[in-house]
């Protein structure tokens, strides 16, 4: 394991991200992703969907450095519509638990007038602390 999540003492357990995380290894800082595929190529405008895609993009980063999702200790999600986003907050956790898995990662998620990117309706940032 290259992280554990830290909890203070009587806070309750977050649901979906984790307060904060010890990481020890090599780290690597993956560019925000959007719902593209490798091409630049958008093939759908919802929410859920172009939220698979970045993650997808940054487990594909994440391979290419020899590293896994569970590596992943932050992320920082950049989102045009907050509403949208919370209305498809079921069909992101099941996105997120398929190709990402754990929640013990410290989260944040901004509200953002756009992106450069005008179809983009997410953009994600990782960082991940790979194994030495």
């Amino acid at each position: 394991m290259t992280h554990q999540a830290i909890l203070p003492a009587g806070w309750p357990r977050p649901k979906g991200y984790a307060n904060g995380v010890t990481a020890q290894g090599r780290m690597l800082f993956i560019a925000g992703m959007i719902g593209w595929d490798a091409q630049g190529v958008f093939h759908t405008d919802d929410f859920a969907g172009q939220a698979r895609q970045a993650l997808e993009n940054i487990a594909a980063v994440l391979e290419s450095a020899g590293g896994k999702p569970e590596h992943v200790v932050r992320m920082t999600w950049y989102v045009t519509d907050k509403r949208e986003y919370l209305a498809a907050a079921r069909d992101i956790g099941r996105a997120f638990r398929e190709v990402i898995g754990c929640y013990d990662i410290a989260m944040t998620a901004v509200e953002v007038k756009a992106l450069i990117e005008d179809r983009a309706k997410v953009e994600i940032e990782a960082t991940a602390v790979l194994p030495e």
